[in-house]
């Protein structure tokens, strides 16, 4: 018999564990969940609300091994991670093996090392049924919302949708971004600078430039105010200079480490969990999923150790920091370094370059403030009561801005206006070189990144640390959102320079609006946010969602019983989902009627079709069928016009005939195509499909042709259902429906294949 087992979640996790505690423990991984609730049914007794549990198929041969080994086992340890996913898998475990609770140790350490390894095997404990109740609640809170709406919204949308919580909330946060932006009309404006000649007392002279404190609203007002600086003077009338100090960001949460990382690295959301995942379980540091900033005296005296020998005493300042956010566990840890002497690890490019994020955000909080001295300049106009204002920075002790400055998400609009300025006096009086007048446009919402969509959900406070990531993923994969850039619009602006006395107008160019990487509604996305927000207002209430996360946080702390708080939700919940089935509505969920078609005389109406947005000229019941068109991935069904809609319905085009067969140019599912004698060329993105020409639709059928050719090594005559093909990894055979790969040695002889050879390799495929 073996004197002890430790059941933990990841093989990753179990082979940095097992090299820490010896022959006597033998270390087994879970791979997460070992049962759940059914795939394809409610799972869940609505009298009860007692969910229904089993072991997939896949899992079964493991749960075996595993309770083999627990019956061999004289002491069980349970290692699964330390927030309340970790402890349900636990359960799960204990349920599952047929574990005595009360003999069973429960160990959660925050870091996999040896000495907390060593330290959680001295202080096991009991299954902590609090924790597990509140994921429960969220698994079956989650699975009725999900299970009950997506069969109303396959009868009301669109086939095949799906509906979750939070998911729901987070798709409604970016739809009222996006109209926001629709809705916002810019208003321009004009910004005023200048740059002054400052003389030294030695004779040299230097440049200063300055910004005017008032913005103008016309043209009128920024000419006005240039003729007055053509005979005015310039005096400096006051210096001040004021010592600031800037703190450190606390160290990384789960969400800030996701922001942090989206901005700096260029990493998504799932991205970075993935990589910290790994981090975590290669030892390198604390675990990944939490909300609190606390470090742990051992992290903050090593931190002290490490600057002092990088940096000196005189940069090290040891802070604790403290968690504010409700619900947050201090006994957690802040993400950090396991060990903070290293400054760097060895693993994958992205590993160093996260792991390298997070000490240096470590070791920046426990560095010393910056010192810096801010400068501003007041320069007068004589004349007028606006003045220019120049500021300035000098930095007398970088501090902690010698590792590490924290982004923010409108980073690229924050423009450097510190600087040194040369040395001046008050009563000064200054040179005019230049006055520069540019007209600005005011800015409307910017749409979310994946990092400022975490941000706000956590601002919300919707979701936990262990949310966000699934979240982000589940929405793009639902198509409800997507990952996207908009194209930019040119849009011309004024600049009015005043040199010496002339002033000269230009007109200038600039692309605004282009964005890279922004969440983006989709037209479904839209439809089923509007459907929700008007049957289900409560799933979608922010408040509800933020009220729903707290009721988690006081059932893990054993103030309630979460079978009540699911209970009191659903006897809302249920009577409006038979409602909503059964209401019965003039117009389809997202259908807008654009106008008529004058060719017909029907109406034209965007709708969402089985295949996504379609645009429809006339109605069901008309005697003549109705015409579709699908909508093209740069339109939506919100903005689209009239004219738009029946440029659709140009196509299919005939372009004329190509070996006697006649060449149309038509719109599908995946975009616009060329036919052709029963065959379809996609027609490339760069080709408009309504001006597209005869010749190039010929080039694009031959060539596809030429691709098809090279395909096709060999044909058999007397068996022809096998084809030796070529494809992308080279050549294969193809047999009945099927595909066999060919061995490397006879690549090179694939043409020269007998059938006897082909249906060999076939058969000793089929037998393996």
């Amino acid at each position: 018999m073996q004197k002890n087992l430790v059941i933990v979640e990841s093989p990753a996790k179990a082979k940095t564990i097992e090299k820490f505690l010896g022959k006597d423990y033998k270390v087994m991984s879970s791979y997460g969940h070992i049962r759940d609730l059914k795939k394809k049914q409610l799972s869940i007794d609505i009298d009860t609300l007692q969910p229904d549990y089993e072991i997939p198929e896949e899992k079964k041969k493991l749960v075996t091994e595993l309770k083999n080994n627990a019956q061999n086992s004289e002491k069980v340890w349970l290692a699964s991670d330390e927030d309340r996913e970790g402890e349900a898998i636990s359960w799960h475990l204990c349920e599952v093996l047929g574990l005595d609770e009360e003999k069973t140790n429960r160990i959660v350490f925050h870091e996999i090392t040896k000495p907390a390894i060593l330290e959680a095997i001295k202080h096991p404990r009991h299954l902590d049924m609090n924790l597990v109740n509140a994921q429960q609640a969220r698994r079956v809170l989650d699975r009725l919302v999900g299970f009950k709406l997506s069969p109303v919204l396959w009868r009301k949308v669109k086939p095949a949708l799906s509906a979750g919580r939070v998911q729901s909330v987070a798709v409604r946060l970016i739809v009222e971004r996006e109209r926001e932006i629709q809705a916002f009309k810019s208003e321009p404006y004009f910004r005023v600078s200048a740059i002054f000649g400052v003389e030294a007392p030695d004779g040299s002279m230097s440049e200063l430039k300055a910004e005017l404190d008032k913005r103008f609203s016309t043209h009128d007002e920024v000419m006005a105010f240039l003729e007055k600086c053509k005979t005015a003077g310039f005096t400096v009338s006051a210096i001040t200079k004021k010592p600031l100090k800037r703190t450190p960001a606390p160290p990384f949460t789960t969400s800030t480490l996701q922001q942090e990382a989206a901005r700096k690295l260029g990493f998504t959301v799932s991205q970075t969990m993935m990589v910290a995942q790994h981090l975590y379980e290669n030892g390198r540091i604390t675990y990944m999923r939490t909300d609190s900033v606390n470090l742990s005296s051992l992290c903050i005296n090593s931190s002290k150790e490490e600057i002092i020998k990088l940096w000196g005493e005189d940069y090290s300042k040891p802070r604790q920091y403290h968690t504010h956010s409700k619900g947050a566990q201090e006994a957690h840890e802040a993400i950090r370094p396991t060990y903070m002497e290293n400054t760097e690890i060895d693993g994958t490019q992205q590993e160093k370059r996260l792991y390298e994020l997070i000490w240096k955000r470590t070791a920046a909080c426990q560095m010393a403030d910056a010192q810096i001295e801010k400068t501003t300049v007041t320069i007068s106009i004589d004349g007028t009561e606006e003045q220019f204002v120049a500021n300035g920075e000098v930095v007398k002790f970088d501090g902690f801005l010698k590792v590490y400055r924290e982004s923010f998400d409108d980073d690229d609009n924050q423009e450097e206006t510190s600087h040194i300025l040369p040395p001046m006096t008050e009563g000064q009086t200054l040179q005019r070189r230049e006055v520069t007048a540019t007209q600005r446009f005011s800015q409307g919402p910017l749409r979310y990144t994946e990092a400022s969509l975490v941000h706000k959900l956590e601002e919300l406070g919707i979701g936990r640390p262990s949310t966000y990531a699934p979240t982000i993923s589940t929405i793009q994969q639902r198509e409800y959102v997507q990952k996207g850039d908009k194209k930019g619009e040119e849009r011309q602006y004024i600049v009015d320079v005043l040199h010496g006395n002339v002033v000269s107008e230009k007109t200038k160019t600039e692309t605004v609006g282009n964005e890279k990487g922004k969440l983006l509604p989709t037209d479904i996305g839209m439809v089923v946010n509007d459907f929700l927000l008007k049957y289900f207002p409560t799933i979608m209430d922010y408040n509800f969602t933020a009220k729903v996360e707290q009721q988690f946080d006081t059932i893990a702390e054993g103030k309630s019983q979460w079978t009540s708080m699911i209970k009191n939700f659903y006897k809302d919940f249920e009577p409006t989902v038979e409602q909503t089935m059964n209401t019965r509505e003039e117009h389809k969920a997202g259908e807008r009627e654009l106008g008529i078609d004058p060719a017909s005389g029907k109406p034209v109406f965007v709708k969402i079709g089985r295949f996504g947005p379609v645009v429809q000229i006339g109605k069901a019941e008309d005697e003549e069928k109705p015409r579709f068109a699908q909508m093209p991935s740069d339109k939506s069904i919100e903005t689209i016009t009239l004219e738009e809609a029946l440029e659709l319905f140009k196509l299919p085009r005939t372009l004329g005939e190509f070996e006697g067969s006649p060449v149309i140019i038509g719109a599908g599912r995946f975009g616009p195509y060329v036919m052709h004698a029963k065959k379809y060329v996609s027609l490339p993105k760069n080709e408009n499909p309504l001006t597209v020409t005869l010749a190039t639709a010929i080039q694009l059928i031959e060539s596809k042709r030429q691709q098809e050719t090279q395909r096709h090594i060999k044909a058999f005559e007397e068996e022809p259902k096998l084809e030796v093909m070529n494809g992308r990894y080279g050549p294969y055979l193809a047999y009945d429906g099927k595909n066999y790969r060919l061995p490397k040695n006879l690549h090179d002889k694939a043409a020269e294949l007998s059938l006897e050879e082909c249906m060999e390799i076939i058969n000793t495929s089929k037998k393996k």
